[in-house]
């Protein structure tokens, strides 16, 4: 994947995974392709080119190693967790998720979020916050509706 990553700029394909809105699970297709489009799409209004320009400068200096190795070690990290399969989160919560959102599109994740079990493993969840037209990076898509929404569920305490 470094090696495909490699044949389009850290620019190039920095914009097109922040400003995709695919959405499923991630699909590289054989032989290539996918975020290493040469085509590069509009930004959006909430990434600057200066944004851009400041974490492909990063990548180009250290490399996509990092990023990737959390993929690589998924096995490894539930390995690491297994004594905590099953557990719930016992404190008072929201969930927010933009519909767009690669993970809450992926086949049976929104299903999972939207059923009993999902309450079951999370007991003082308050509610399910889907939020319209927004990708994955909702506080930065939509930055002054996510902080009301924790604002507003922080003044509850």
């Amino acid at each position: 994947m470094e090696a495909e990553f490699g044949t389009v700029s850290s620019k190039t394909l920095l914009t097109n995974i922040l400003t995709s809105r695919k959405t499923g699970p991630i699909i590289v297709p054989k032989g290539g392709g996918g975020w290493t489009s040469s085509t590069t799409p509009s930004l959006p209004s909430w990434l600057s080119e200066e944004d851009i320009n400041y974490n492909a400068s990063k990548f180009d200096q250290k490399g996509f190693s990092g990023g990737l190795n959390y993929y690589r070690a998924l096995n490894l990290n539930w390995e690491l967790t297994a004594p905590w399969t099953g557990a719930q989160v016992k404190v008072p919560s929201i969930f927010i998720v933009g519909d767009l959102d690669v993970t809450y599109t992926t086949p049976g994740w929104m299903e999972y979020i939207h059923s009993d079990q999902f309450k079951k493993d999370v007991p003082l969840l308050e509610e399910v916050i889907v939020m319209e037209d927004v990708s994955h990076f909702i506080n930065q898509e939509k930055p002054n509706e996510i902080n009301k929404y924790i604002y507003d569920f922080f003044q509850k305490f």
